[in-house]
Order: structure tokens, then C-alpha cells, then sequence
């Protein structure tokens, strides 16, 4: 079927010929894809809504050396912000800013020791290729007079179950004299009986 787009521009004596509609659809298939291909090359200027070829170019040009087989489009495109938004100066919070859009919120945790000029970076990641993009931009925005010590946090938690139980305690000698030392156990306990 012809698209109007095309057939609307031909004078009215062509709109019945065979030949000038197989013309009018084959036009539309290419002015199709040269849409396809505006689009993709106005989408590509952008690093969220960049295709694979220039995410390829842009790591390149930033000298990262991908691994396709182990990350994702969408990770290899947040690592690519994360370089072009790596600027000093540093503050605590923009570090937890870039690690929370890195790792994700509430994954990582920034705090520093000025004491000691310690910076620590507490952490739950699980894939090694987040870790070395976190690594690299701690090094990269880190200030020269704060030693970087990564803590490691577990996912998961610990459950506490409370019982709460009795037992009776017979005291079997009595302070009045009339027992041997060592005749019978000080007391004796009975069943433990659960409360709670």
C-alpha cells in the first residue's frame, strides 16, 4: 500500500498508474529508514540514548577498554557519564552522589576521618566491573591527602528470635548446719518450661 506522504506530492494522473505507485512505496521504505537513521544520529549525540557504535566511540576516546561479554549497554553508558562528570573539587557529597548513580541508592556509604585523613568508602557490590568504576573514580577525584579504604558490607541481615523460659531450682542444703559438703549438688533444676 503507497503512503499518502508520497503519493499526495505526484499529480492526480500518476495516482493510477501501477509503476508510479511500486515508485511511492519504495520511496516510503527508504525515506523510512533515512528517518531511522536521523533519529539514531540525533540520539547518538546524547549519552543516555546513545547506540552501541557510539558508546564504542565515546569509550575510545576516553580510553576504556569494554568487556561486552560481561557489561551491559546501560552500564558502559553510566560509566561514560561518570567519566565526563569526574570533576574536582571534591566534597563528600558529590562522591556519594556519583556513587549512588554508579552502584546504585543506599549501596555505598562515603564518610572520612579528618583526624586521621582517612577517606572510607563502605560498599556492597557484587559485579567486578562496578568495582573497578568505583575504584577509578575514587582515585580520579580523591584529594592527594586522603589515604581511599574500601570496607566491604554484606547484603543480608541477622535475625534474632527471643524465647524466654523457667526452671524450677530446688536448693537441696540449707544454711542452717545440717548439710555435708559435697553430699548432694548444691541444686537441683528441673524441665525447662518454655514462657514466650
Amino acid at each position: 500500500m503507497a503512503d499518502d506522504r508520497i503519493l499526495i506530492h505526484l499529480p492526480a494522473f500518476y495516482l493510477g498508474l501501477e509503476d508510479f505507485v511500486e515508485l511511492a512505496n519504495t520511496e516510503t521504505i527508504e525515506l523510512n529508514l533515512m528517518q531511522v537513521s536521523v533519529d539514531q544520529l540525533f540520539g547518538d549525540q546524547f549519552v543516555e540514548t546513545s547506540g552501541l557504535q557510539a558508546i564504542r566511540r565515546r569509550e575510545q576516546m576516553l580510553g576504556i577498554k569494554a568487556d561486552p561479554t560481561t557489561e551491559t549497554l546501560e552500564f558502559r553508558r553510566r560509566r561514560i557519564l561518570n567519566r565526563y562528570q569526574t570533576k574536582p573539587p571534591f566534597t563528600i557529597r558529590y562522591l556519594q552522589q556519583q556513587l549512588d548513580m554508579l552502584v546504585g541508592l543506599g549501596m555505598t556509604i562515603v564518610s572520612v576521618d579528618y583526624a586521621n585523613r582517612v577517606l572510607t568508602v563502605t560498599a556492597n557490590i557484587d559485579n567486578a566491573s562496578v568495582f573497578r568504576e568505583v575504584l577509578h573514580t575514587i582515585e580520579t577525584i580523591k584529594p592527594a591527602n586522603l589515604v581511599y579504604q574500601q570496607n566491604t558490607a554484606l547484603e543480608g541481615g541477622i535475625e534474632l528470635e527471643e524465647h524466654i523460659g523457667m526452671k524450677l531450682i530446688t536448693w537441696n542444703y540449707k544454711m542452717d548446719g545440717s548439710w555435708q559438703l559435697g553430699e548432694k549438688t548444691f541444686m537441683t533444676l528441673g524441665p525447662e518450661v518454655p514462657i514466650k
